[in-house]
């Protein structure tokens, strides 16, 4: 999708305070297509040309391999994260790479991941709890035990896809110990976040905070209780009673707890045949040598310890979260791909070093559709931030990259890249600051490189990109020293550049 030209975009640095509020911004650049005016306050370093090749980018990173060949060197046990704030177009490659492996599982999170997919044909399904892979037939999906699992919203899913030609008998498997989220988790959710006010942390509010607080402090419920009916109102009743102690404007009633168990009773028959021990499952798959793709959720920036605290998300979407979401072990982990767009987008509050303020960010946000899956909130668009790339990089140990949505900047005469953070009095700093006060006072070095000015939507070959397309996924594979495997140059299944 192109850019509009008679639209413009301008780069503002935005100061946080240490309740991730914004609390100023200075206006660094306006870029008015086909003009570009530099009024800034960061340095801007203008590269005409990227440079080529890199020592610490792999061997034979040019190379030109077929499709099969990149995808059958993933390892039997793969993986693929988000590597920003989330929304990267993680689903779609994940629906790709079903194709070719058995199982794929999600390991975290919960309706809070919006992942949005196309079928052969093009219809767009948009999935929350059902893992991405459940549009290849042959293809098991888990959804582990560090999943939080709504199921309302499951069996709206599952009935969504059957009413579509998607079988869902035999292929979705809950874990037993995966915890229970309740409506009442959702509503809890809302009250914490009118509590907070204006720092409030702008969670999807779909109860997943409250939920994982459930389980922190255990007095959550899992899967596995549906199948104990006789204690299950007990350890309902304890939980509905702590978020009325809590929050004043939560009315719980002993007609809401009828209710509910009568509502789960129901819930515990249609769900028994789906409930598995996904522990032992994907263990003994591993022991069989079976292909196992696991689908994070959200991404790096918004983990619980790695992200931007406290405006993250409540779980692990890093690499170790896929460790103790399915209770597999570290060494059975192979290849991980990092998904990052070419650009960057985070929905909700909390520091966002790169971002493209006010209206003028309205270019990226239409011409990338950037409304969110879950909630259909406008997410806040700024410039591609390699420091936290390299960031993300690091924690995970991606293999590889999958870089989408490169189309998006078709339209744009010259393109930023967000490559160093300094201080005021110029001092670097050298990965992607844990205190947000420091995130105030950061001042972000742009390295400029031209634009391709030409829709490339319909490419399908690495080669046949314009050159300026092809020195901009180089210039991010040597600043952050991992390969580009896979560019997304459009939502379809097809419109993938296997590099």
């Amino acid at each position: 999708m192109n850019l509009s030209s008679s639209t413009s975009i301008s780069s503002t640095t935005r100061t946080w305070n240490s309740s991730g509020r914004l609390c100023g911004s200075h206006p660094q650049l306006s870029l008015s297509i086909p003009t570009l005016k530099l009024n800034h306050q960061k340095t801007i370093i203008c590269s005409a040309a990227a440079k080529s090749g890199s020592t610490v980018i792999e061997q034979g990173l040019g190379d030109s391999r077929p499709e099969t060949n990149r995808i059958g060197d993933l390892s039997h046990v793969s993986g693929v994260l988000g590597s920003q704030w989330g929304d990267e177009g993680k689903g779609k490659l994940v629906d790709i790479l079903a194709q070719h492996f058995e199982i794929v599982a999600r390991c975290q999170g919960g309706a809070n991941a919006g992942h949005t997919i196309y079928n052969s044909v093009g219809k767009k399904f948009a999935l929350h709890l059902v893992p991405s892979g459940i549009l290849n037939e042959e293809t098991i999906c888990v959804i582990g035990n560090g999943v939080v699992v709504h199921l309302p919203g499951l069996f709206n899913e599952v009935d969504g896809l059957e009413a579509n030609g998607v079988s869902c008998k035999g292929r979705i498997l809950v874990s037993d110990r995966a915890h229970l989220l309740f409506d009442f988790h959702q509503a809890v959710d809302g009250l914490r976040e009118a509590e907070l006010a204006k720092s409030f942390i702008g969670t999807t509010r779909r109860g997943i905070g409250p939920c994982y607080s459930s389980k922190v402090i255990r007095n959550g419920l899992r899967v596995g209780d549906l199948r104990h009916m006789d204690t299950f109102p007990q350890k309902l009743d304890i939980l509905l009673s702590d978020a009325a102690a809590r929050f004043k404007d939560f009315n719980y009633t002993p007609e809401m707890l009828r209710d509910e168990v009568e509502q789960y009773k129901r819930f515990a028959e249609r769900l028994e045949p789906f409930i598995t021990d996904t522990v032992h499952f994907m263990n003994d798959a591993i022991s069989r040598k079976q292909k196992i793709l696991v689908e994070g959720g959200q991404a790096t920036m918004l983990d619980i310890d790695f992200g931007t605290y406290p405006f993250v998300t409540s779980s692990s979407p890093s690499a170790g979260g896929i460790c103790t979401g399915l209770g597999i072990a570290p060494r059975a982990l192979g290849d991980l791909i990092g998904v990052v767009k070419a650009y960057t987008t985070r929905v909700g509050s909390g520091p966002f070093p790169t971002e493209i303020l006010g209206k003028d960010g309205d270019v990226l946000r239409f011409a990338g559709q950037e409304f969110g899956t879950t909630t259909g909130r406008p997410r806040r668009c700024g410039w591609l931030d390699i420091v936290a790339l390299k960031y993300c990089s690091q924690i995970n140990g991606f293999s590889s990259l999958n870089l989408t949505k490169l189309d998006v900047l078709s339209d744009l005469p010259e393109i930023q890249l967000g490559i160093r953070y300094k201080l005021p009095d110029g001092s670097p700093v050298h990965s992607f600051p844990g205190d947000l006060r420091l995130l105030e006072q950061i001042q972000v070095e742009y390295e400029v490189m031209p634009g391709w000015k030409v829709d490339i939507s319909s490419i399908r070959e690495y080669s046949q990109l314009p050159k300026a397309a092809r020195d901009y996924v180089e210039r991010i594979e040597e600043l952050v020293g991992v390969p580009i495997h896979y560019i997304g140059v459009g939502p379809g299944r097809d419109a993938l550049i296997y590099k």
